[in-house]
């Protein structure tokens, strides 16, 4: 049985970390390694230092809980059709200037987080809701690791899947123990240029590298990627052209990949939303590169949100926005006209979620 915790406990001991020679802790939890003094809190605002000790202030603790289409994850290729409970808390590890969730990554206000629910009940209320699985999202679960293991834990003892949506931007060995309770992931590659890494996000490139290519070759993790171009920033033909060429060449054909439509939100307001013909010229340059399915999201794009068999290049899944209009995979995930394996995570499909949305009140409080 996963460890069962109060479903809010503002002390919750956290892990990967260490005290050093100067009296300082470290956080190992991420490439960042923040060193705290007392009453200090990393650069995610999340996790403090408590004596000698470190903790995890939004254990327990969401910014709410909602039902959506796997497909808004972005996940095309991880059980099309079904619909996941989703949640996140508060904070992030990376400060990107662009960030479309900022209002809750970016949070600094515990009190935002008014939804309370123990691992148990998070599992228990996917079950309830017919979920196949539950994602940590809008925020980075990275920074909450340890309620998102718990939750993993106590969903997969009760048949419900798991998902990461994340930056990538995790250390080694905490990277190792997350994922070993994940089932799937959307990892944001937010650009192939360290320059905009630093810039933007202040962080680094290398690392999310090494996520992705550990995950393709140590783990059994289906994910995909997603990157948000923004114009003027990391739109550039070159740039994409490096990018895919990396893809195929480290992580292969099959892995799917998302070019997402920026709009101007947080620090990023100096220039428009992503034009729809950007979206469309990156996913040519991908697939001219080899990469078997590419997708465009934020724009309504059927085409591009269309899974096709990559041999008799038959559709297979036709998408217009969320909605599934056809479904051409059989129960083993092949194509259903010539039979050739469709790379993901398949089973037996009935009717598609659909693009609804619908909130869900949990509260252990």
């Amino acid at each position: 049985m996963a460890p069962e915790r109060p479903a809010s406990d503002p002390a919750y001991p956290a892990r990967w970390w260490h005290l050093l020679d100067d009296g300082r802790i470290q956080c190992d939890l991420c490439p960042r390694e923040c060193r705290l003094h007392a009453d200090q809190r990393g650069a995610c605002f999340v996790r403090e230092r408590r004596g000698d000790a470190m903790v995890l202030s939004t254990y327990g603790r969401s910014s709410g809980f909602c039902i959506d289409p796997i497909e808004k994850k972005p996940l095309n290729h991880f059980y099309p059709g079904s619909s996941v409970l989703s949640f996140g808390t508060a904070g992030c590890n990376l400060a990107c200037k662009f960030c479309q969730n900022w209002d809750i990554s970016k949070s600094r206000d515990m009190d935002r987080l008014m939804d309370r629910a123990s691992p148990t009940q998070i599992a228990e209320a996917a079950v309830a809701h017919g979920a196949r699985s539950v994602a940590f999202t809008y925020n980075d679960p990275v920074i909450f690791a340890e309620y998102a293991i718990d939750t993993a834990v106590a969903c997969h003892e009760r048949g419900v899947h798991t998902v990461a949506v994340t930056a990538g931007y995790v250390s080694p060995p905490a990277r190792r123990e997350f994922y070993a309770v994940m089932d799937a992931a959307n990892v944001d590659l937010k650009a192939f240029s360290d320059d905009f890494y630093v810039k933007m996000t202040g962080a680094n490139l290398a690392p999310v590298l090494d996520t992705l290519v550990w995950l393709r070759h140590e783990s059994s993790v289906w994910f995909e990627i997603t990157t948000l171009l923004i114009p003027g920033a990391n739109d550039g033909d070159a740039e994409i052209e490096a990018m895919s060429a990396w893809i195929m060449r480290e992580l292969g054909p099959d892995v799917p990949l998302h070019f997402s439509a920026f709009h101007p939100d947080f620090k990023l307001t100096d220039r428009g939303p992503t034009p729809a013909a950007t979206l469309s010229k990156a996913r040519q340059i991908a697939r001219a590169a080899g990469l078997h399915h590419v997708y465009t999201g934020n724009v309504h794009d059927p085409e591009g949100g269309t899974t096709y068999c990559h041999a008799c290049k038959l559709p297979l899944i036709v998408r217009d926005w969320y909605s599934i209009l056809a479904y051409r995979v059989d129960d083993s995930g092949c194509c259903s006209a010539c039979g050739t394996p469709l790379a993901g995570r398949f089973g037996a499909f009935s009717k598609p979620f659909g693009p609804r949305r619908i909130p869900v009140h949990l509260d252990a409080s």
